[in-house]
């Protein structure tokens, strides 16, 4: 009987999945997703695309992990395990992009937070040419909300420059309607003083402005990664789009003003993503 009624009171943990690459320096990646998902409450669990020979200063090298490797280890978390929402960073290349979307379709996965990772802090390259049209065709269309900065939103809208402030808002929709998802676009890339990242929810047809000021700091490391991972933890939880958005703008504000006076490496450092404990 005691057996039955301690059953009975077990608790669930919301879950999410992340899908993207290792970074051997612990900032950004699965490892930056790992910390933000269990510093928002909620259970992480990993399918490890890429391992990197990264540090703060840079990527060194790029070594994919193999197909049957990445699609067993999605199938191993959702057969037993599940995800109440899904974050997608780094994918090399198109046979990986390809092998992400068969499988996370098979699963009929949701809440599918897609980080299109194409060039870390640093400079490096991080995705193939060939992949880039592959991921527009086979994961744009499962995610529902997709999280670029400014340069990724540059390739995504064919070469279209957006070197402003006001190029964002139009941009944002833009790319909302041409893709039919939401899209949270990031503005760290400019030099204002006073950032504003555009979330367009396609969902409502409704623009959300999430302003900030820039902090002076290195450790910028994995702000992306953690933007979209603390996303797909809020979906998780049950969150709206806009609720969403919001927690994880504030989430990733925090983190890196409580980081911004440590100092890891020699180059760009990470946020602190547990600044909450």
């Amino acid at each position: 009987m005691y057996r039955i009624m301690a059953f009975c009171r077990m608790k669930h943990y919301r879950t999410v999945l992340s899908i993207a690459g290792s970074d051997s320096g612990g900032g950004a990646g699965i490892q930056a997703d790992i910390k933000a998902i269990s510093a928002l409450g909620c259970y992480a669990s990993t399918a490890i695309t890429a391992i990197t020979v990264q540090n703060t200063i840079g990527v060194e090298a790029v070594h994919p992990v193999p197909l049957n490797i990445i699609e067993g280890q999605i199938e191993a978390v959702l057969t037993d395990i599940g995800a109440d929402a899904v974050k997608i960073g780094m994918l090399q290349s198109a046979e990986i992009v390809q092998t992400v979307s068969k499988t996370l379709r098979k699963h009929k996965a949701r809440n599918i937070v897609l980080d299109p990772v194409m060039v870390s802090t640093s400079g490096h390259r991080l995705i193939e040419e060939s992949a880039i049209q592959t991921l527009v065709e086979e994961l744009m269309p499962l995610a529902r909300v997709v999280t670029p900065n400014i340069p990724e939103a540059e390739i995504l809208l064919g070469g279209i420059k957006l070197d402003c402030q006001n190029a964002l808002p139009a941009a944002a929709k833009q790319l909302a309607e041409q893709y039919n998802t939401s899209v949270l676009l990031k503005a760290g890339h400019l030099i204002e003083d006073r950032l504003v990242d555009y979330f367009y929810d396609i969902e409502t047809k409704t623009m959300l402005e999430l302003p900030s000021e820039r902090i002076t700091t290195r450790n910028t490391h994995g702000t992306g990664c953690t933007m979209s991972s603390a996303f797909a933890a809020l979906l998780a939880q049950g969150k709206t789009l806009q609720q969403a958005a919001t927690g994880a703008k504030d989430y990733v504000a925090n983190a890196i003003l409580s980081g911004a006076d440590y100092e890891i490496g020699h180059g760009h450092g990470p946020v602190n993503h547990f600044y909450m404990l």
